[in-house]
């Protein structure tokens, strides 16, 4: 599907105000790719809504919106608990730390679930257990 305008003409401060969406992990993950061959799509924000589960990942990479990462540590799934909309460039955080910013999405297991990529500064591993909790907050 072709979308619907032209996403480089929309940059960050399109979106007003909007509350955090927060989330709960729900199974974790313990794997890197040196050649996952993520595709991100082009759009720089998603409705996340309450109780859909998605998986977190992270990469060093710089990347974004239609473009693609190859290091990647997929870190966990989560239940979206508080839904709304999350955009490129809001910080992500697990238990209160920061993890990263969001750096895009990639629908390669839609409609079962969508990646969200977060850019973070190493792929090491990262301290989280099932109950942890996640939040995306305006960056």
């Amino acid at each position: 599907m072709s979308p619907p305008y032209d996403h480089t003409k929309v940059d960050r401060s399109a979106y007003g105000a909007k509350r955090p969406v927060r989330g709960s992990v729900i199974a974790l993950l313990d794997v890197v790719f040196q050649d996952r061959g993520l595709q991100l799509i082009e759009t720089k924000s998603r409705a996340l809504k309450k109780d859909e589960i998605h998986e977190l990942m992270v990469t060093d990479e710089e990347t974004g919106p239609g473009g693609g990462a190859d290091r990647v540590r997929p870190l966990a799934f989560f239940e979206v608990e508080d839904s709304g909309l999350v955009v490129v460039g809001d910080t992500v955080y697990l238990d209160g730390r920061p993890l990263g910013v969001l750096a895009g999405f990639d629908e390669t297991h839609m409609p079962n679930h969508m990646n969200i990529v977060v850019k973070a500064p190493s792929l090491d591993p990262v301290e989280m257990a099932v109950g942890s909790k996640l939040e995306f907050k305006p960056g």
